[in-house]
């Protein structure tokens, strides 16, 4: 079935895994900015990787039939020191007219910070002075509750509406908060960490399957950019229909992707 994976990071996989992808029936990506695997040593580094985003990749995965979408930002593990961050997000407003870029993303907390709540913040004003939708990093297992109340509670500070705002990397822990709280809920699927397929499903049977979505992330680090499909898989096991399988993996994505003026798919246009 046609799927999309709304948060994939493709500068780390191999042009292979694009093929791989379209094999099993992904349509689109978004793909947002984050850690390179090691801190950059200056706003040139952001520039040539914004660069990437929004021209390099968009080629890549267009051989394979795939749309490519992606979202800018200083992500918060390089934004504990404001200065360089600002110098970084100077940066982003030529990039913001160009065709693919949906918002502001991923942004967020990673040690729950001073300077990371203040970036943060900046960076919230900064998509909603271009009126952009925004996609949040959630900080690790051991601070990821208080970083996601902590985050939320910028965004409404700064009226945001909460539809317009997708929160990712929720568990067990936190998916309730954060829908009962208006906003989306992304489920990225690791081997190692944050949430298994198997995990993912019992989240949508506990929590169903409004402004939920699945992703792989497929990072630098242990990841499986097929990790969509195998939970499509885990849902079939458990008996689940096809209907609930392309909710959560095409019609939830176009809902909250389709707010963006910018997101379409020529089979959906």
């Amino acid at each position: 079935m046609a799927y999309i994976d709304p948060h994939i990071h493709m500068v780390s996989r191999t042009t292979d895994d694009y093929r791989r992808m379209a094999q099993a029936g992904c349509v689109a990506i978004t793909e947002p900015a984050f850690w390179a695997g090691f801190d950059r040593s200056s706003p040139a580094g952001f520039y040539d990787y914004f660069r990437q985003l929004t021209d390099v990749e968009p080629k890549r995965a267009a051989q394979y039939g795939i749309a490519h979408y992606c979202w800018l930002c200083i992500n918060p593990k390089e934004a504990e020191d404001p200065a360089f961050a600002r110098e970084v997000m100077k940066l982003i407003p030529e990039f913001l007219d160009k065709p693919n870029v949906l918002g502001i993303g991923e942004i967020g907390l990673n040690k729950n910070s001073r300077n990371e709540l203040i970036i943060l913040e900046e960076q919230i004003e900064l998509a909603k002075q271009h009126e952009r939708l925004i996609l949040v990093h959630t900080p690790h297992l051991e601070d990821k509750l208080k970083g996601t109340r902590m985050t939320m509670d910028a965004l409404i500070n700064a009226g945001i509406d909460p539809g317009r705002v997708l929160i990712d990397h929720v568990e067990e822990h936190t998916v309730a908060e954060v829908l009962d709280r208006g906003f989306w809920a992304g489920m990225t699927l690791y081997p190692d960490s944050k949430c298994t397929p198997q995990r993912a499903v019992d989240i949508i049977e506990c929590y169903g399957n409004e402004r939920i979505w699945i992703n792989s992330a497929g990072d630098w680090g242990p990841s499986d950019p097929l990790s969509v499909p195998k939970c499509h898989v885990e849902m079939r096991r458990r008996g689940h229909n096809q209907k609930l399988v392309e909710k959560i993996s095409l019609e939830n994505p176009l809902a909250f992707l389709g707010q963006s003026d910018r997101f379409f798919l020529p089979e959906h246009s």
